[in-house]
């Protein structure tokens, strides 16, 4: 019967967890709910006072902005250009260490990850190239010996 029990929970956690909370204590439930009204009546005052407070500072500054906007967005463009190319110079010599130092580990041969990868590609590649290299081969000859064939009948003929 023990068994049976485990099963249910295991297979309807949904339903185990409410028999769960039906066990427990009552000042544990209201405690839970009171930190949970107090956490997010909180938290919906906040995000209200930080709504006002915007609605506020785009009121007073929308007539700033128009005001110096032949100066703002051009600053503003020159300034989004200069951190877009000095993140992505800086995101790219991370990626080039990165890769540097991936290369140097691999070909002193202490093993980083993704290393067997590379390996076992390279093998497969370098079968690959034989097998073509064995048909070319392979066709070659059989090309060869039926022009010879042909060439031999029209000298005889």
């Amino acid at each position: 019967m023990a068994e049976l029990h485990q099963q249910y929970q295991q297979s309807h956690p949904f339903q185990a967890q409410q028999g769960m909370m039906q066990q427990q204590p009552k000042s544990y439930q209201v405690a839970k709910a009171a930190t949970a009204v107090t956490a997010g009546g909180s938290l919906l005052v906040l995000s209200g006072l930080v709504l006002a407070g915007t609605v506020i500072c785009l009121t007073v500054a929308t007539p700033l902005l128009v005001i110096f906007s032949p100066v703002l967005v051009p600053a503003v463009i020159t300034v989004a250009l200069i951190m877009t190319g000095f993140l992505a110079s800086g995101g790219f010599g991370v990626a080039a260490i990165s890769v540097l130092s991936w290369i140097y580990k691999y070909v002193t041969g202490s093993h980083p990850p993704g290393a067997d990868k590379l390996d076992s590609a390279r093998h497969k590649l370098a079968g690959k190239a034989r097998d073509m290299k064995d048909r070319a081969e392979q066709f070659g000859q059989q090309h060869m010996g039926t022009e010879r064939g042909q060439h031999g009948q029209h000298q005889t003929s």
